[in-house]
């Protein structure tokens, strides 16, 4: 089976069905089918064979879905690329995926013609511009080229199946450019096996669709709109998120299920109450992200919705859901029969990132309670849990580690530190790298940014481990985007005293005017830690905490200076 052959039962049983509801237009399953068709065929009447690569560039939007569902019919391999992305990224995405074709919106027609003369003369087609509007810029009106296109399904439909590629999706790029990470039919087809029996999802499901100020290109946005391709649900497309909108929305469309991810929960807890907090038909909300700090908040205030948390590395093999609403859990492994799953946590140094083995050589597992990297058995027979990894094949061995549970075995290593607890459901913990070592205790970046973030009103923060000399381990450092200089020092020590022990407390605080974000808006560290607390380098204000944990003072050149001769006392 393929995801291209599910759609096309989906489409024949409910043809009239409303598949999209996007601003003031509605598509039935029937027109999907017809537009993804035409896509294909013109793809087909261009030379583009099963296997090649599409590149699709495009905002949130019923086209979108039924471009890369039109390439997959054809068996071509689209290639998912952020809108958010400009200049020389933008060029590296477009060139890794080895793209014959590239597919843009009109909205984001700009940002290629910024790079087209550099992108190897790749065929540049512009959705979005009406039949009747020329080309420009050398780029060709893909909606001229549709109308003589055929809407009938081409035959190489046939030729799909579980193991080919559908999608390649790119990572955020937090340590780098990004990566594409290879997707088969057979990963997107386990939401039929896996998520239809637990969740209850049927046809007569309605799902809201919109995300804050990331891509669309990402697990998260294809839940969506992988239920309505394969189970016939309607789906709700948003072009931005909006907080004061979002339950009317969802209750004007009588949405019964919706995507969330964790900072559209804390804005939602933001906005002031009103009444369709409580009347929308929302039952479901699937996503990642929400903070166990705001989760009984969150379900109390929006009329109790059940809270599906699910966990997985897009380029990995690794899927968890939370089906029970366990507060703050993101799955579930079986404490009786652990062996039996292909997923388990495995005890890592929390300095060095290596991996802790036994006389035999191979990984110790985590207990209960401890904290360990989540890493998932390869076994390349079975699909499901096949390692499929990055287009970047080099990129993709360095997400193997050998000797896990067996001599010989190998795993995906996800770089994520999760902890299970003593009925086996697990909760996300931090990313490795990313926890530091504080006065002999482990401290979670993540905790400490939910709540700086919840003293400060729900600024960005990011927290991060520094090195002070003749000191153990990584002193904390928060930087705070604080464009409009609101924050007090002395609150937020307050606010911290009450919420976070000693070791986990900021030693260093630096008042950003803003915090560089990748693509994908999630927060770049690895400048904000190099140039680290040193006001020579840092034009920013930077505050430390005085060694008994009273007052946050300025950090001058004399206090730095005492800081590396180890004469401030900590």
């Amino acid at each position: 089976m393929s995801v291209a052959k599910m759609f096309r039962e989906t489409a024949s049983k409910y043809p009239n069905k409303t598949a999209f509801i996007f601003e003031d237009t509605k598509w039935t399953f029937s027109q999907l089918d017809e537009y993804s068709s035409r896509v294909a065929n013109h793809l087909k009447n261009s030379g583009v064979k099963h296997g090649e690569a599409v590149a699709l560039l495009m905002e949130n939007r019923p086209e979108y879905v039924a471009t890369w569902l039109g390439c997959a019919k054809l068996g071509v391999v689209c290639a998912l690329i952020n809108f958010n992305l400009r200049s020389s990224t933008l060029l590296h995405c477009i060139e890794a995926s080895g793209a014959k074709i590239l597919i843009c919106g009109k909205e984001l027609s700009e940002a290629v013609a910024e790079v087209q003369n550099e992108a190897s003369d790749i065929p540049v087609l512009v959705s979005g511009l009406g039949e009747n509007a020329t080309s420009t810029n050398g780029m060709v009106n893909l909606d001229l080229m549709l109308q003589s296109s055929s809407n009938t399904c081409p035959d190489e439909i046939n030729a799909t199946g579980t193991s080919d590629i559908l999608l390649y999706i790119f990572t955020s790029g937090t340590t780098g450019m990004p990566k594409a990470a290879i997707t088969t039919n057979a990963k997107h087809l386990e939401q039929k096996i896996l998520l239809r029996p637990h969740s209850g999802i049927t046809s007569k499901w309605i799902i809201y669709s919109c995300y804050l100020r990331l891509h669309i290109n990402t697990k998260g946005y294809l839940s969506a709109m992988l239920p309505a391709l394969l189970f016939g649900c309607g789906v709700v497309i948003r072009k931005k998120f909006s907080a004061s909108q979002y339950w009317i929305e969802a209750k004007k469309h009588n949405c019964t299920a919706s995507l969330y991810i964790g900072e559209i929960c804390r804005y939602l807890l933001n906005t002031p109450p009103k009444p369709e907090d409580k009347t929308h038909k929302v039952r479901r909300m699937v996503g990642v992200g929400l903070r166990p700090q705001l989760w009984e908040e969150f379900v109390e205030r929006f009329n109790n919705p059940t809270i599906l948390e699910f966990y997985g590395a897009t380029e990995g093999n690794i899927g968890l859901v939370n089906l029970v609403g366990k507060v703050g859990a993101i799955g579930h492994l079986s404490v009786v029969f652990p062996k039996l799953l292909p997923f388990l946590l495995v005890k890592t140094d929390p300095d060095t990132g290596e991996y802790f083995r036994d006389k035999n050589g191979v990984c110790i597992p985590s207990k209960p309670g401890e904290a360990g990297e989540v890493v998932g058995i390869i076994k390349e027979i079975i699909p499901g849990i096949k390692y499929d990894g990055y287009l970047d094949k080099k990129a993709a061995q360095k997400k193997i580690i050998k000797d896990v549970r067996t001599k010989g075995d190998s795993a995906f290593a996800s770089g994520d530190i999760l902890v299970m607890d003593e009925l086996g459901f697990l909760y996300f913990q931090d990313r490795t790298g990313d926890t530091f070592r504080w006065r002999g205790e482990n401290v979670s970046t993540m905790e400490v940014e939910a709540h700086v973030s919840r003293i400060v009103g729900g600024m960005d923060i990011a927290v991060f481990g520094v090195k002070v000399p003749g000191c153990e381990g990584a002193a904390g450092m928060a930087a705070i985007a604080d464009p409009e200089g609101t924050v007090e020092v002395a609150s937020l020590l307050e606010g911290v005293k009450k919420v976070l022990p000693p070791y986990a407390r900021p030693t260093f605080i630096r008042i950003c005017k803003k915090i560089d974000l990748t693509g994908t808006f999630k927060i770049k560290k690895v400048s904000l830690k190099k140039e680290g607390f040193d006001p020579s380098v840092v034009s920013d204000p930077l505050y430390c905490l005085d060694s008994r944990q009273t007052q946050y003072l300025p950090l001058t050149d004399d206090l730095h200076q005492k800081i590396l001769h180890s004469k401030a006392g900590f």
